[in-house]
């Protein structure tokens, strides 16, 4: 079964409004919690349930409401996960996050350089590095693609109405690098969250995950949802009540023993996607420190081999992974559009070791 915010294009919106950046998360990969309060407790506190605490500081806030968010991993302590019945201490710092801005959010424009591949007066496309955050979130406030956009798009009518999202389609995550395509006026923006929702976007990613693969190539599908014990965790689920289903193709490019090189494309586009189905068949991405990529996953426990991949790590210490392509129709010509980004530096680095190690080394063990 498969799920939709929108079930026809009739539903689907007509204008520049925030639902038409939120079809059903296929245009969210990468899902930002944003901060919408922040609470240190005062040095003289009393131990008190949190909820009853967070009832007395926050206005209009019910206990009912504070339950559920604590449940759902809303209510962090000191960064962590709180439950209701955590009895808050002196000097805590509480934070409250949730997937969606505040109301009263405002980007500020920001002199960022951008490698930007191709811009009309529709479109813009960007190959975002790998360390920049899409949007403004918790603990994110400044130096986002968002930001950088803002400051881009300075003149343009439709950035400075749509403040908060100018001209956002989708996201990637904070460490996966590759191109995104950025909406300059509505009817861009309508027609490629059409696009979005028809999957017909063609978006391939290449990557680098742990261990050899029996098959050529495969499909990895489930229901992926935020953890229970960690929000900022997706995870795989049996459930549909429990997650969103969710569809990744792969082919393999390279073995190399301990390591694979692959390349994925998308039928959905949830959060983490790539990463989460990576690590439910047993192959997460290397350097991926939240799915357990950043050890020797697979090869032998000797000193030098761990030394090696400390060494890879090094040179590409984020998930490696990279958005490499992207395909749509044009809003305005209608005809079929192709850009590509070469992996980058700290991901090939990487990528060359391995091949080299590979090469002479593990290949002639074969």
């Amino acid at each position: 079964m498969y799920y939709n915010k929108f079930k026809s294009e009739a539903d689907l919106p007509k204008d520049d409004s925030d639902e038409a950046l939120q079809l059903d998360d296929e245009n969210n990969e990468e899902q930002e919690l944003f901060e919408h309060h922040r609470i240190v407790v005062d040095k003289g506190q009393s131990m008190m349930r949190i909820d009853k605490f967070l009832m007395i500081r926050i206005q209009n806030a019910s206990r009912t409401k504070l339950q559920a968010a604590a449940e759902s991993g809303s209510i962090l302590v000191n960064e962590k996960p709180a439950k209701s019945s955590y009895k808050v201490k002196p000097l805590d710092v509480i934070s409250i996050v949730l997937p969606h801005p505040p109301k009263d959010t405002e980007i500020v424009p920001e002199n960022i350089p951008l490698e930007i591949l191709y811009e009309d007066d529709d479109i813009l496309i960007v190959n975002k590095v790998a360390g920049m955050v899409v949007h403004p979130g918790h603990n994110n406030v400044s130096g986002t693609l968002v930001n950088a956009l803002a400051w881009h798009l300075r003149d343009n009518d439709f950035t400075k109405s749509n403040n908060v999202r100018p001209g956002l389609v989708h996201r990637i995550d904070k460490n996966t690098s590759g191109l995104l395509v950025i909406a300059k006026n509505d009817f861009t923006m309508t027609h490629l969250a059409k696009q979005f929702f028809h999957h017909t976007i063609k978006r391939r990613y290449v990557a680098l995950v742990w261990g050899d693969f029996t098959e050529d190539n495969g499909t990895v599908t489930g229901y992926i949802g935020r953890s229970t014990k960690d929000r900022r965790v997706f995870t795989m689920y049996a459930d549909e009540e429990k997650g969103r289903w969710s569809v990744t193709h792969f082919d393999v490019l390279k073995r190399m023993q301990y390591v694979s090189l692959i390349e994925c494309r998308l039928e959905t586009g949830r959060t983490h996607q790539i990463r989460v189905h990576m690590k439910s068949i047993g192959h997460p991405l290397f350097a991926d420190d939240t799915y357990g990529g950043d050890t020797a996953v697979k090869g032998p426990q000797f000193s030098k081999y761990k030394q090696f991949v400390e060494n890879c790590i090094a040179l590409c210490p984020r998930q490696a992974l990279h958005a490499r392509s992207l395909g749509f129709i044009h809003p305005r010509t209608g005809k079929e559009v192709y850009f590509e980004a070469p992996i980058p530096n700290d991901f090939k680095a990487a990528l060359n070791k391995w091949e080299h190690y590979f090469e002479t080394v593990l290949e002639k063990q074969l």
